[in-house]
């Protein structure tokens, strides 16, 4: 059923007969109607990930936001968890306050976790890499799996594939698109949408200029060097670090601090189970699955995001025990530098 609110069902019902006589047929059940369909669409801010629009609303200047006047007020424990959220990725000192780095992530048309990532990305020295996954991100998904094509575009999947998953395949087709002049011809036998490479592709010459203006630099690591790949990755943990699951021994994963059992989704580039795993989306369907993951080294959760990792206020777990057993090596490695 495609409808979920009874004023849309209306709304279509109204279209037939407008300009001449014309009958409306609805595939499902009076019953169901009634029962099963919401009388109204809910506001797009009670449907949202608030951590934008707190961060546009702190860069206008406005402080108390429990009292400002929404014309839909969000409940106070949404606006708390983007407040924290905000707090986590360093745009917001802990007297609820806009920091530089907070200033600069609200010049980005982005959700938070990118914008830190971009931010962060000159440090890593692969900020121009980081454009065009975050360009690929604020995209339509980029892969095309016709139904009676579907042995050959995964073929064509295939050739792109990261060992390190789903944010560096991204960056390889967008990447190959451009050797290939933008070719729509290219897109077709490698069963690519053309119309969404184009749009990362608009939208990576819009953030582009957003950097420019804001002072970031536009830097590469050597395709070359073996830290190519590991800058980038680091670059990507420094914004979705919240966004992680640990390997369990049972063989199934289980997210950082909230602890939920998950799985990879089967359309991850992934062919094996690393012990930690960043993912961009949570999924619920018949499990619960995360997807567009990336193979990340727990070290860096560590070294980019210290304050979110404290262990004293960490549940436990065998994601709390790994680590501690890195907290410990890098304490050791620490003692024999001196």
């Amino acid at each position: 059923m495609f409808l979920r609110r009874q004023a849309s069902a209306h709304q279509r019902a109204g279209r037939a007969g407008r300009t001449q006589p014309g009958k409306c047929f609805r595939l499902y059940t009076e019953s169901s109607f009634k029962k099963d369909l919401q009388e109204q669409t809910y506001p797009e801010i009670l449907r949202s990930n608030l951590g934008s629009v707190v961060l546009q609303l702190k860069k206008l200047g406005i402080d108390d936001l429990v009292h400002f006047d929404f014309m839909d007020p969000p409940a106070p424990e949404t606006l708390m968890r983007a407040l924290e959220l905000l707090n986590y990725l360093g745009a917001m000192d802990d007297d609820g306050n806009l920091t530089p780095v907070g200033n600069i992530m609200s010049e980005f048309p982005l959700d938070p976790q990118l914008a830190k990532m971009l931010v962060a990305s000159p440090e890593f020295r692969c900020s121009n890499e980081i454009l065009s996954i975050a360009a690929m991100l604020s995209s339509p998904n980029v892969f095309l799996r016709p139904r009676e094509a579907a042995k050959a575009a995964d073929e064509a999947k295939a050739r792109f594939t990261h060992i390190d998953g789903d944010h560096l395949t991204m960056l390889n087709v967008f990447h190959a698109w451009k050797s290939h002049n933008e070719d729509s011809n290219w897109c077709y036998e490698h069963f690519l949408n053309f119309r969404s490479l184009k749009s990362a592709d608009s939208v990576r010459t819009q953030l582009s200029r957003i950097c420019t203006r804001m002072n970031l630099k536009l830097v590469s690591t050597p395709f070359e060097s073996k830290e190519y790949y590991s800058n980038i990755r680091k670059a990507v943990t420094s914004g979705f670090f919240m966004q992680v699951a640990h390997l369990q021994r049972q063989g199934q994963y289980m997210t950082v601090k909230d602890n939920q059992v998950v799985h990879l989704h089967p359309s991850t580039c992934l062919d094996h189970k690393p012990e930690w795993v960043l993912y961009q989306e949570f999924v619920l369907t018949t499990k619960n699955y995360i997807r567009t993951c990336l193979d990340i080294n727990g070290e860096w959760l560590i070294d980019v995001a210290p304050h979110y990792f404290d262990l004293s206020n960490f549940p436990p777990g065998e994601c709390k025990r790994a680590l501690e057993r890195m907290y410990a090596k890098k304490e050791k490695d620490k003692s024999d530098r001196f």
